[in-house]
This record gives structure tokens, sequence and C-alpha cells, in this order.
């Protein structure tokens, strides 16, 4: 199996309770990261301005080896911040399930395409690569996650994040569900697995197993609620496999 890293600490990782990292303290762990050899780190939301934009700001003049990514929600003005940053790759979440789209949002799943889709040609005429995450894929319809993925192969979207937001699946669920969207789409697939049941780990093997090219991980597996995919966890078993 090969497979990246995406390091999401300084993003979903702050997202702790009780996490709030000083602009220096990003710089730190950014660089730890490179040194690490990871691939992508997802330095934060810029359109939260202020020392959030400035820290990632700080980061890309670091010249790191590794790429550069910041988290937008799904419009224009969130992603003009992270142009100004200068990052390697804009990510932009679309929530994929009904219970986000329209209970949450208030919203239709029409909404999300016609905004997805102005986004990424918004992206790319301006230059950047663009990764799109399908905000709590596992709760959603795989009739429209199909029509997401076949709009994102149509467009060229680099890198797709298949999100369990809620940290509710199992190994036995991910791994036909990534092995299907592989069968069905051209598209690099990117696992995001949060740990509410203690499958963070298990899931993203599953993934990684099932031909997911990108892993999301965190140091220490820290993250919202009880957190993400620990990266030393993750690698460890995989080295074992």
């Amino acid at each position: 199996m090969v497979y990246k890293i995406v390091d999401t600490t300084l993003r979903d990782g702050e997202q702790k309770a009780g996490i709030a990292y000083e602009a220096e303290e990003k710089i730190k762990i950014a660089k730890h990261l490179d040194s690490m050899g990871i691939y992508q780190i997802e330095a934060g939301i810029p359109a939260m301005g202020g020392e959030e934009k400035q820290s990632i700001k700080e980061i890309m003049k670091l010249g790191l080896n590794s790429k550069i990514s910041a988290w937008n929600r799904l419009n224009i003005e969130d992603i003009r911040h992270s142009m100004d940053c200068g990052v390697d790759i804009i990510h932009i979440s679309a929530p994929a399930s009904d219970m986000h789209i329209i209970q949450k949002l208030r919203k239709s799943r029409g909404w999300v395409i016609s905004q997805l889709s102005q986004c990424i040609e918004f992206i790319k005429r301006e230059g950047f690569k663009v990764s799109v995450g399908m905000e709590d894929a596992t709760r959603a319809d795989f009739i429209f996650i199909a029509e997401i993925l076949s709009l994102c192969e149509n467009k060229g979207v680099e890198m797709i994040r298949y999100a369990d937001t809620l940290g509710i699946s199992t190994p036995s669920m991910i791994f036909p569900e990534i092995k299907k969207i592989k069968q069905l789409f051209d598209v690099n697939i990117e696992i995001h697995a949060h740990n509410d049941f203690g499958m963070a780990i298990a899931n993203s093997a599953a993934a990684a197993a099932a031909g997911a090219e990108y892993i999301d991980c965190t140091l220490g597996g820290i993250g919202e609620r009880a957190g993400n995919c620990d990266y030393y966890g993750f690698t460890k078993l995989m080295a074992e496999l």
C-alpha cells in the first residue's frame, strides 16, 4: 500500500478543547512535521483572520518541503483569504449528508453542487491546487457522494477527502465504500477519520487497504471531541501489516 500523510494537527488538532497554539508554537510544529517527512500540512483556517492567518503566512515563508494547505468553508470569500496566504493547496469543505445540508445549513443538494462548482472553478482559474472535503460522508447518500465525485473528477480536483466527521464508522464499512469509489471514479481519495468509537486508526488502515492515497493524522491523535487518527499509532500499525 502506497499512501501519503496529511497532518492536520494545526487545524483539526487545535479544535480539541483546551488547545490554542501561539504563532511561535505553530511554526515550531510545522518545522517538526516537515522534518518528519509529512507530505502535506493543513496549517489552519485563514478566514479566521488575525494571528491565525498571519501564522499561516509565516509558515509559508519557511520554504518547507511539505505542501501547505488551508481549510475553507464553501464560499469565495474564505478562499480569497487562503489565496492571500499563498498556500500550495486550497481545501474546501462541502457538506455531503442531508443532515448537514438540510438540517444544519438549511440548504439543498443542488445548492452544494452549484457552490462547489463555482469554488473549484475559481481556485483553478487562479492557479491553485484543490482539495475537496465531503463532510459527514459516512452518513451521506451514496448517490449524492457520486454526484460530488463526478463533479470533482470532471473539474480535475487533485484530492477528495472522505470524512467520517462524527467518528461513527467501522473498517467493515469504510473498506467497501472506498473500494467502490476507487472502482467507479478516477480520483485521489483522502480519509479523514475521527475517533469517537476508537476506530480512527483502524478505519484509516482500512481506507489505505482499499486504495486511499492520503491519510489524515494528527500528532498524538488530538482533535475535536475524541480526536483524530494518531500519526504514530497509524504508521506503527501499517509497518506491522
